[in-house]
């Protein structure tokens, strides 16, 4: 059932051009072409990437930020609460006003100390300054050796500088073993980042993550299996040539080294928007839509390697957009606020707050064990909030 199954997957029609059969990328006499079975190579270097990152965070990059000087903001922890951290990790981390109110009526508490205890608890879960720097460093380092090594790999190759050359007796391309290493190490880290995603700083973006990282890792099985490495290629290092800038202006910033910051986040976005909204579209796009059927004619591994470069590019519309956003608070404030992608501490009570509240409590004559709060004693009285 297994070969029946194979068989009709791997059929001719699908996935490569009319006319083409699988039997026409064999290796024969010393020639070498792609595979899809070279890529089980990718679950060990997978595991050695998850692997060598979790040194490099720990001997590394935890070192090096303390010796330049990132200290993490001590963050007090809550008073414990059962009732209020049941509802914390089962129902939300954000209650609703009615919530907020039954919650309070439950612990004996007043309305605003049950939003300040949910404020400290998700204050106390953001992780550190020096947990984002090891994350950033170790993108930073990987994406900046893969650019490199991208480029000193492809420099010499035609279809660099003219896409159009990528459909030259296509599919009869042989591999070269310095693409299929570049090819392999860029499919191992986009499977390592969907790995250890769940445990990364959470961010705004994190499905929007989740999803380009898993058409990132399609597209790269997918032009690997159908012979499809040179436009696969200049897709990597189109991508390839920005990420180590932004990680680079994510590691100032957590070093406070504001005017760096403010240089390569400029530099960041007129190289993404130049590579993701102009060269991807008209030149990556351009030529897969056009190009790569002529003489040829359209079959379905056609329309699915666009449909997968089309969610890309809907992705780089929805980045570009954020990206404006803080250009546009960067020209109005003078200097890179926060990434907008982020979490925001959230401030506890001014001090005059504070004693306001301790005042309230000390003037309040409500009867111990029961609400303290008006929204709290509606509730008490059977006046529920609208849901």
């Amino acid at each position: 059932m297994l070969s029946t199954l194979n068989e009709w997957l791997w059929q001719d029609r699908l996935w490569l051009p009319p006319n083409t059969s699988w039997a026409l990328l064999e290796d024969r006499n010393g020639v070498v072409y792609a595979h899809p079975r070279d890529l089980l190579a990718a679950i060990p270097l997978t595991l050695t990437l998850v692997a060598m990152r979790v040194t490099f965070e720990r001997f590394v990059g935890l070192p090096l930020s303390r010796w330049l000087g990132i200290q993490d903001r001590s963050q007090r922890p809550v008073v414990p609460n059962p009732t209020l951290e049941k509802h914390f990790l089962t129902q939300g981390r954000r209650p609703l006003e009615h919530q907020l109110a039954l919650l309070a009526t439950q612990c004996g508490l007043t309305l605003r100390q049950t939003q300040r205890w949910f404020r400290g608890r998700r204050n106390q879960d953001r992780p550190h300054l020096s947990k984002k720097f090891c994350e950033a460093s170790w993108r930073f380092l990987f994406y900046l050796c893969s650019f490199v090594g991208g480029l000193s790999v492809l420099y010499h190759e035609s279809w660099l500088w003219k896409p159009s050359m990528c459909w030259d007796n296509y599919p009869d391309q042989p591999l070269k073993p310095t693409l299929y290493w570049w090819y392999l190490l860029e499919l191992s880290f986009y499977i390592s980042l969907l790995i250890t995603l769940p445990f990364d700083t959470k961010r705004k973006d994190f499905k929007e993550q989740v999803v380009h990282h898993f058409v990132t890792i399609t597209l790269i099985t997918f032009s690997y299996s159908a012979n499809l490495l040179r436009i696969g290629s200049l897709v990597l290092l189109l991508h390839d040539t920005c990420d180590y800038l932004l990680e680079a202006c994510k590691m100032f910033k957590y070093l406070r080294w504001q005017r760096l910051c403010d240089v390569f986040f400029l530099i960041f976005s007129c190289v993404f928007f130049y590579t993701r909204l102009v060269l991807f579209p008209t030149q990556i796009l351009y030529t897969t839509y056009y190009e790569s059927i002529i003489g040829r004619g359209p079959f379905f591994g056609y329309y699915f390697f666009n449909a997968l470069l089309m969610m890309l590019q809907l992705l780089h519309v929805f980045w570009s957009g954020l990206i404006l956003r803080m250009l546009c608070n960067f020209m109005a404030k003078g200097q890179m606020e926060k990434d907008i992608r982020s979490d925001v501490e959230e401030s506890d009570l001014s001090e005059e707050e504070a004693a306001r509240e301790r005042q309230q409590l000390r003037n309040e004559s409500a009867p111990a064990g029961g609400p303290r709060s008006r929204a709290a004693r509606r509730l008490a009285n059977g006046h529920t909030a609208a849901m």
